[in-house]
């Protein structure tokens, strides 16, 4: 499926947390909620991710947002990951990919010349109302928390970034003009 475009409504889901608990978008409906998908627990990109959230979960929360993190990890897998780093936000089980299919991030990867299926990185900003407040489709992990936040502060959103100059390429000299 494509990814939820800004302004859409954002797929509703019911999936289970590393604690088992119910999280189903419809019931946190009046708050803002900060959606990233991610390929898989304990690893480095994955792992910084879950991390800058966790460090600024507090200024996420303050500024009225839930912060849900989906992979298609197990329970225990979640488990493990959340205690290691104690992650204060719930961690979804997207074992049959379904979320990540609405939401248009499962599909094919490549990695060193093979290729498979799996997540990509992406984190969606979902206002009260059940809208896609903002999309952020192939996430960079250093400084993604802070543009999570600008957003949800009401900063603007990012122009796109301008063509690099192109630089003229050297004149070469000819042989006789080196000396």
């Amino acid at each position: 499926m494509p990814i939820p475009q800004t302004g859409a409504p954002a797929p509703d889901f019911h999936l289970q947390d590393q604690d088992g608990h119910d999280v189903s978008l419809s019931r946190l409906r009046g708050r803002h909620v900060v959606l990233y998908f991610y390929p898989k627990d304990n690893t480095p990109g994955c792992t910084q991710e879950a991390c800058d959230f966790r460090d600024e979960h507090s200024a996420l929360t303050a500024a009225g947002a839930v912060v849900l993190g989906v992979s298609p990890d197990s329970t225990a897998s979640h488990q493990k990951f959340a205690a290691k780093f104690s992650l204060p936000f719930p961690l979804l089980v997207d074992t049959d990919h379904q979320v990540c299919d609405a939401y248009g991030v499962w599909g094919e990867k490549s990695l060193y010349g093979r290729k498979f299926q799996g997540v990509t990185r992406a984190t969606f900003l979902i206002d009260p109302e059940g809208r896609v407040a903002r999309v952020w489709p192939k996430v960079k992990v250093a400084g993604h928390v802070q543009e999570v936040l600008q957003a949800l502060e009401g900063g603007p959103e990012p122009e796109a970034a301008p063509a690099p100059a192109r630089k003229k390429a050297a004149a070469k000299k000819s042989p006789a003009s080196r000396r």
